[in-house]
């Protein structure tokens, strides 16, 4: 009978920090180890560098389109782009001249 008590009082002592440490460890390795733990890290940020730079060139394309776009406006038109987007759609040009296809930007 005091064999029995003493095991139930050992188990019922031992579980709750048994349960605590096995959570412990469970959190922690995926704190460490997990999809977005510290190991981790460092992939997530090569691909941040690689969307900033993607960011980056987007951000400057979209600039030279709104540029031209503000040439293109009406009343405020450039002839000289005007010019340009007729020969490269129509490649047309004056008598005597040669129309050169070029990749488009």
């Amino acid at each position: 009978m005091r064999i029995r008590r003493s095991v139930t009082r050992f188990f019922s002592l031992a579980v709750l920090p048994a349960i605590s440490a096995a959570v412990i460890s469970y959190f922690g390795y995926y704190a460490v180890w997990g999809e977005r733990g510290y190991r981790a890290l460092d992939g997530v940020q090569a691909r941040l560098a690689d969307a900033h730079g993607q960011l980056d060139q987007i951000s400057d394309q979209n600039k030279r389109l709104g540029h031209r776009i503000e040439l293109l406006k009406p009343g405020a038109a450039d002839p000289d782009l005007v010019e340009e987007l007729a020969r490269t759609k129509l490649m047309d040009g004056a008598p005597g001249q040669v129309a050169v296809p070029r990749q488009q930007q």
